[in-house]
């Protein structure tokens, strides 16, 4: 009995997991970006690294002020989220000229951007969660959530550079044209 369990699933063909043919595709397309693209890429995650991180007291400065420590996950997201608006960003330098621009993907590109400023910053020290939640409602409710806006913030800019890189090397196909219908109507 247990050769017959085992053998059905060497018997299986073998295929990629679906992440790794994502990955392998849009490492391709980056293998083929110019250098200008590169540079962009890195001026925008340095610049999103420093714009989040400052006031987010992840960067201590005399303007800004946490009373909750940083968590640990706070640095490996903005790293991770300012890498990927960064490519997002430099996606939108040079992009062919037959490749359908996607505004979709560029606004949760956007959106994962302001959500990495929610995810990593003081959940008592942001105005706004202290307008709608109060200190121990930021607390108790918003300090909670924060992981998992960590991770739709990782998400949403992944999903934008998927978008935006797999949409640059399409072409868009030419408006159908009318056939007229008595061409469909023949039986031959």
């Amino acid at each position: 009995m247990r050769e017959q369990h085992g053998s059905a699933s060497h018997n299986a063909p073998s295929r990629p997991a679906a992440w790794w043919v994502i990955l392998t595709g849009v490492g391709y397309y980056l293998r083929r970006w110019p250098a200008r693209r590169w540079w962009v890429a890195v001026a925008a995650a340095l610049f999103t690294v420093v714009f989040i991180a400052i006031p987010t007291d992840l960067i201590d400065t005399p303007f800004f002020a946490r009373n909750v420590p940083p968590t640990l996950w706070s640095w490996p997201v903005l790293v991770l989220s300012a890498v990927l608006a960064g490519l997002v960003t430099a996606t939108y330098v040079a992009h062919p000229a037959e490749a359908a621009p996607s505004r979709a993907a560029g606004r949760l590109g956007m959106t994962g951007w302001l959500v990495t400023f929610f995810a990593v910053g003081c959940p008592v020290c942001n105005k706004l969660v202290l307008l709608a939640l109060g200190t121990t409602g930021g607390l108790q409710f918003f300090e909670p959530i924060q992981p998992y806006l960590a991770a739709a913030s990782i998400v949403l800019l992944g999903w934008a550079l998927y978008a935006r890189m797999t949409r640059e090397y399409s072409c868009r196909l030419p408006a159908p044209v009318d056939v007229p219908m008595e061409s469909h109507d023949r039986v031959h």
